[in-house]
């Protein structure tokens, strides 16, 4: 029997199964991949109300990692929640040890949509540093704000193109909402407009949208193949009921996808 390609997921654990590790491997699996996780949090939630986080001490973390790569070959991986800027990049530095041309898709989850704060912002040169080892991150309207307080979007999405590419997520834009932008190249922007008429809700959407890319892009899509495909997967989900926890259909092969047999090059 072939083995599945691998993918890892660096997350926190949600209980309710919408967001973090487990909608992350949910989603991997749809797209054909197998899901390895390393939990960096405990959280205290479910769909609706966030509580308590406890953070996994940084040093088991990285020995989780450890671990998977003597068994495994990982090409992607997704980090979501990490407790602060500084564990994050002794998380990024481990993966590039581990693997020189290691891609990393990095949601920088900030605040939960219930209010509970993850970490400040206030070291920008560990965050610029953490930029420079990703391949491209994926934060929302609100998030990307918070990156860089002194900054306009404008001058934060100029910066943030100098170290990495970037999906900025529409979800909370005022003008055009659900309009999402991919950068990459530094000089290419793309706008992703949404395909469905009705949206509804969901916890941990961004997770989805994040783990989706990561998926086409371990894949070998082109970026922006990858982007449109993780779009229109996100929207499969977030229309596959009315309640706030989602659905995950398996991704039908070549689905929206152009330019599958080329391999992602930037």
């Amino acid at each position: 029997m072939k083995t599945r390609q691998y993918i890892l997921t660096i997350a926190g654990h949600d209980p309710s199964g919408g967001a973090g590790l487990t909608s992350d491997i949910k989603t991997f699996e749809a797209h054909g991949l197998y899901g390895l996780s390393v939990c960096t949090a405990v959280t205290v939630q479910n769909d609706v109300d966030f509580k308590d986080c406890v953070w996994v001490e940084t040093n088991t973390i990285i020995s989780q990692i450890e671990m998977l790569f003597e068994r495994f070959e990982i090409s992607v991986v997704k980090i979501g929640i990490v407790k602060s800027w500084n564990v994050l990049l002794a998380i990024l530095n481990t993966l590039h040890q581990l693997n020189a041309n290691i891609k990393i898709v990095l949601d920088p989850v900030i605040k939960a949509t219930a209010g509970f704060d993850f970490h400040t912002t206030e070291n920008q040169d560990v965050l610029d540093q953490i930029f420079e080892k990703c391949f491209i991150i994926t934060p929302n309207y609100d998030e990307i704000k918070l990156l860089y307080p002194t900054k306009d979007i404008e001058d934060t999405i100029a910066h943030i193109l100098e170290k990495t590419n970037m999906y900025l997520k529409g979800g909370h834009r005022n003008d055009k909402k659900g309009w999402d932008v991919l950068y990459y190249n530094t000089i290419v922007q793309t706008n992703i407009a949404p395909k469905a008429k009705t949206v509804f809700e969901k916890h941990g959407s961004g997770c989805v949208l994040s783990s989706s890319l990561a998926s086409n892009i371990a894949l070998e899509i082109l970026l922006e193949d990858a982007a449109r495909a993780a779009k229109y997967y996100t929207e499969q989900f977030l229309n596959s009921n009315k309640t706030l926890l989602g659905c995950h259909k398996k991704v039908v092969k070549n689905l929206e996808i152009k330019n599958t047999e080329a391999k992602t090059n930037l």
